[in-house]
């Protein structure tokens, strides 16, 4: 098991937008319901999962399962992409977080992409067929191939119990559905993510130890 080295100061600080913010929202209400083993969570983890790596927008049994309400309160969004963008960070995140109990996958706050994919690589060394699934990724022509890669990327993270920042992830895939402009500055962050990364100490003070912003996703 690989522990997640705390994040840096500048990813605490990161503002969301409202995308971000509804999904750190939903999937803190569901994280904390499955690590509590509450029946309705753990069912709707498991209708989430099943939904993984498709396109959300064709799977009904998905239909109200998570509050979109404030999404349509914002005349600035565009609501199917954030609709898209919710479902597909949730979906993601009910595959992480499978089997992972007490491990919170989803830690606000945490790691983007880059940096978590820069993780499973072993010490400064560029694992290759690592790089080439992150590549895939980020060369993903439409938001519904995207879910598909991500997913890919995602089992290694769980299999390593390497956490993600899923409120951030799902403002980028808002981002990304915001063409010409969005996809390009979407991959110009995991690039940096990926690159800026640097192996450091584990956290004497303990990696599980929730920061005050994980306490209050929690909630």
């Amino acid at each position: 098991m690989t522990t997640d080295p705390p994040a840096p100061a500048h990813h605490r600080r990161r503002a969301l937008g409202p995308v971000g913010t509804l999904t750190g929202s939903e999937i803190g209400r569901l994280q904390k319901g499955y690590l509590d083993d509450r029946p309705a969570a753990v069912a709707a983890l498991a209708r989430l999962r099943r939904a993984a790596g498709k396109d959300v927008a064709t799977v009904p049994d998905l239909w109200g399962l998570l509050d979109t309400e404030p999404l349509y309160g914002d005349p600035m969004l565009r609501q199917d992409a954030a609709h898209t963008a919710l479902y597909t960070a949730a979906t993601l995140y009910a595959v992480h977080q499978q089997s992972r109990r007490p491990a919170r996958m989803h830690k606000a706050g945490g790691d983007e992409l880059g940096t978590a994919v820069r993780r499973l690589m072993p010490g400064n060394d560029i694992d290759e067929p690592t790089r080439k699934r992150f590549v895939r990724a980020g060369t993903a022509p439409t938001i519904a191939v995207l879910a598909t890669r991500l997913r890919e990327i995602v089992l290694l993270l769980r299999r390593e119990e390497l956490s993600l920042d899923y409120a951030l992830l799902a403002d980028q895939l808002y981002q990304w559905q915001q063409p010409p402009w969005g996809p390009d500055g979407v991959r110009r962050s995991w690039g940096r993510s990926l690159h800026a990364h640097r192996t450091t100490p584990s956290n004497p003070a303990g990696d599980d130890a929730p920061t005050d912003t994980q306490k209050d996703s929690a909630q």
